[in-house]
C-alpha cells in the first residue's frame, strides 16, 4: 500500500495566497460585511477554516471516552437511545402510544405519571412494556417519589431486577418555576425533596436519573445556542453545588443528572453545540473533585425544537426535524426525541408518530450514524465552531454566577429578560425575512388553508399555569405571529386580491412580481400574476376590472417615474397602491402621487401585513 499522501502533486496554497484572490474577486466590496457572519449567539464566523485555525485548540487531542469528553463518553460507536415522549394523562391512552412505539423500535419513552397513584395504574400504565429493554422515563408526577415508589414494587413485582433498569424522572424544581413564577413551596425543599430521592433510590435504581435540567425550554423560548448552553451549565451547577453541599458526593449526583437541549436547525453550529456542553460540563464536574473521573460524562437528551415548527407547510417540519436530528446524532446526544411532524396543531396520531421514530430508525439502518464515534472530529469549521460556542456559553456561565447562581438569577429575573432580549431580535428578524421560516414567512403555500385543520392542543399534564412572584419564561413558535394573520385572512371568509401589474424590463418585473407574491402571500392573499402590460394605463384599467383590492407595480427602477405616472392616476382612490422596490430618489415624488407603500428586501413584513389587515379585513 502507498502511503504517498493525496494529492501531493498540487503545490500548497498559503492563507496569503487564498487571501489576496478573495480581496481581488471582492473588488473593493468590505470583506468583513460580505463574508464574515455575525452570528446572533456574539461571535463572527470566517468564510474558510484551515488546519492552521486548529492549532491553538489544545482539547483536540482527547480521544472518545476520555475526559473531557467532547468526543463523546464512549469509546467505540455512536449508539443513542430512540426515544418518545407522550404528552398524555389518561393512563390507558399513554400505555396504548407507548406500547405500540415500543414495537415499531423505541428504545425508551417518556410518560406521564400525574394521575399514577395505585400500583394497578402503574401496571397499567406499563402493559406490555419490558423495562429490561425499554427506558422508562417520567416525565411529570405529583411526587416523583412516590412514582418510584410504585415503579420499583411493579418491578419486584414482576421479578424485574431494579438495579438492572434504565431510565428518568424529569425532577427539576427550576423549571416550575421559570413556568410557574415561583418555587413549588420553596427552593430549600426542593433541595431536600431531591435528596431524599438520591437517599432512597441511589443504590435500588442505580441506572436511573434523579435530577433533569429541562434547559430546551431556554430555546424554545427565544433562546440563542450560547445562552441555552452556558444557562443549561449554570443550572446543572446550581443543582450539582446544592445537593453537594446537603451532603451528596458529587459522584453521586453528577451521573444521575440528565441535561435536556432542544436542537433547532442551525445545523454545524447545533452539531457544535453539544460538543461544547460535554467538554465544559466535565470541567466543571472537575472542580468538585469526583473520585471517578467518568463521574465528570454528560448525558444528554436532545429533542428537536418546537420553536421553529409551524401550522402551514407542515410537511416542511419533516425537514426541520431531521437535520435537527441528525445534529443530536453526529453531536453525540445520548437519546433524542422527535416531535411529531404536526405537534403544532394536532393532537399526537399514529401517521405522526411513525414518521418521527422512523427519522430515527432510518439514520440508524440506513445511514448508519450510529456506528463511527464523534464523526465532526477534526473538521476544522465544526472545532472551530465548538470552541466558539464554548467560549461565549462559558462568559454567560461566569455571569450567572457572579449573580449568586441559577436560582437567584431566576428570582432576579436576570434568565427571563436576557431570553426576552434574544426572542425579540430573533422575531425581528423574522419580520424582515433575514431569518427565513419556509412556507411562513417565505414561499408560502398559497392555495393552503388550515383554520379548520387546527385542534385544541396542550401538553395534558394536567400542570396549569398560573402568575407568582417573578417573571417566568415564555415558550413560543417563532411562525405564530405569521399564522394569525393568515388564519385571520381565513376565517374572514373574505380572500384579499393582490393584483401584480408588470410592466417594462422582463427580468425586473417577474424578479420583483415573484418577491410581491412571497411577501403578500403570508398573509394569504389572493395573487393576481400576469405576463406584462404594455402600459401602465393598460394595466390600471386590468387591475380595477379584477377589483384588486391591492395593485403592486412590478418594474424597474428606470421605468417606474413612467409607470407611476400612467397607472396610479386611474387607480388612486379605488385600489391600494404597492410599489415593488425601494427607488431612493423618487420615494417623495411617488408618494406625492399616491403610493402608498414600498416593499423592498428591508421592510418589516409583519408590519406590512399587519398594517394592510387593519386596512381590509375591517
Amino acid at each position: 500500500m502507498s502511503n504517498e499522501k493525496l494529492f501531493a502533486e498540487f503545490p500548497p496554497v498559503s492563507t496569503k495566497e487564498w487571501e489576496d484572490v478573495i480581496t481581488k474577486d471582492l473588488k473593493g466590496a468590505d470583506y468583513e460585511k460580505k463574508l464574515v457572519w455575525k452570528t446572533g449567539e456574539g461571535f463572527n464566523v470566517k468564510p474558510y477554516y484551515r488546519s492552521e485555525d486548529l492549532e491553538a485548540l489544545g482539547y483536540l487531542q482527547c480521544e472518545p471516552g476520555q475526559f473531557p469528553y467532547l468526543r463523546g463518553e464512549k469509546a467505540e460507536g455512536n449508539d443513542w437511545e430512540i426515544r418518545q415522549d407522550f404528552h398524555v394523562q389518561d393512563i390507558k391512552a399513554a400505555n396504548a402510544l407507548a406500547a405500540e412505539a415500543v414495537k415499531r423500535g423505541v428504545k425508551g419513552v417518556g410518560l406521564c405519571a400525574k394521575g399514577v397513584e395505585t400500583a394497578e395504574q402503574m401496571a397499567q400504565l406499563l402493559h406490555g412494556i419490558d423495562p429490561m429493554t425499554t427506558a422508562i422515563h417520567f416525565m411529570c408526577s405529583k411526587s416523583f417519589g412516590k412514582t418510584l415508589d410504585l415503579f420499583v414494587a411493579y418491578l419486584k413485582a414482576n421479578k424485574i431486577d431494579p438495579a438492572k433498569v434504565k431510565g428518568s424522572v424529569a425532577f427539576d424544581p427550576i423549571a416550575f418555576a421559570l413556568k410557574h413564577g415561583e418555587f413549588y413551596e420553596s427552593y430549600a425543599k426542593n433541595i431536600e425533596e431531591a435528596k431524599a430521592l438520591f437517599a432512597r433510590f441511589t443504590k435500588e435504581l442505580p441506572l436511573f436519573r434523579l435530577v433533569s435540567v429541562k434547559a430546551g425550554m431556554l430555546h424554545n423560548s427565544g433562546a440563542t445556542i450560547t445562552q441555552e448552553l452556558g444557562m443549561g451549565l449554570a443550572w446543572a451547577n446550581e443543582y450539582l453545588g446544592a445537593l453537594t453541599d446537603a451532603g451528596l458526593s458529587v459522584d453521586e449526583v453528577a451521573p444521575r443528572l440528565t441535561f435536556s437541549f432542544c436542537t433547532g436547525s442551525n445545523y454545524f453550529m447545533e452539531i457544535a453545540k453539544l460538543r461544547a456542553a460535554r467538554m465544559l460540563w466535565a470541567q466543571i464536574v472537575a472542580q468538585y473533585k469526583p473520585a471517578k473521573e467518568e463521574s465528570a460524562a454528560a448525558f444528554i437528551h436532545s429533542s428537536a425544537s418546537a420553536w421553529n415548527k409551524s401550522i402551514y407547510d407542515p410537511y416542511v417540519n419533516l425537514l426541520r426535524s431531521t437535520t435537527e436530528t441528525m445534529s443530536a446524532a453526529i453531536g453525540g446526544a445520548n437519546s433524542i426525541h422527535v416531535s411529531n411532524f404536526d405537534e403544532a396543531y394536532r393532537k399526537p396520531d399514529e401517521f405522526g408518530s411513525r414518521i418521527a421514530r422512523n427519522q430515527q430508525i432510518i439514520l440508524k439502518e440506513e445511514s448508519f450514524m450510529d456506528k463511527i464515534v464523534d464523526p465532526a472530529a477534526g473538521s476544522y469549521y465544526i472545532e472551530n465552531l465548538t470552541d466558539s460556542i464554548a467560549r461565549y456559553a462559558w462568559e454567560q456561565f461566569l455571569a450567572i454566577e457572579e449573580k449568586g447562581g441559577f436560582a437567584k438569577a431566576v428570582e432576579a429575573g436576570y434568565i427571563q429578560d436576557e431570553v426576552a432580549r434574544s426572542a425579540a431580535q430573533r422575531d425581528a428578524d423574522l419580520a424582515s425575512r433575514k431569518l427565513v421560516l419556509t412556507g411562513v414567512n417565505q414561499y408560502p403555500n398559497l392555495n393552503e388553508n388550515m383554520a379548520k385543520e387546527i385542534e385544541e392542543t396542550h401538553c395534558g399534564c394536567g400542570c396549569g399555569c398560573k402568575a407568582g412572584a417573578f417573571k417566568t419564561l415564555k415558550p413560543y413558535r417563532g411562525a405564530a405571529a405569521f399564522e394569525a394573520l393568515r388564519l385571520q385572512t381565513e376565517k374572514s371568509g373574505r380572500r384579499p386580491k393582490v393584483f401584480l401589474l408588470t410592466y417594462g424590463n422582463l427580468a425586473m418585473r417577474k424578479a420583483r412580481a415573484g418577491f410581491a407574491t412571497n411577501f403578500f402571500g403570508c398573509a394569504g392573499y389572493e395573487i393576481i400574476d400576469n405576463a406584462g402590460f404594455k402600459t401602465g394605463a393598460e394595466g390600471a384599467k386590468a387591475a380595477l376590472a379584477a377589483k384588486a383590492d391591492i395593485t403592486v407595480l412590478c418594474s424597474s427602477d428606470d421605468e417606474y417615474a413612467e409607470l407611476v405616472a400612467a397607472a396610479v392616476p386611474e387607480l388612486k382612490g379605488k385600489t391600494h397602491i404597492v410599489l415593488a422596490g425601494y427607488p431612493k430618489e423618487q420615494l417623495d415624488a411617488f408618494k406625492a402621487q399616491g403610493v402608498e407603500e414600498f416593499i423592498h428586501v428591508r421592510s418589516n413584513v409583519l408590519d406590512v401585513l399587519t398594517a394592510f389587515q387593519q386596512k381590509l379585513m375591517k
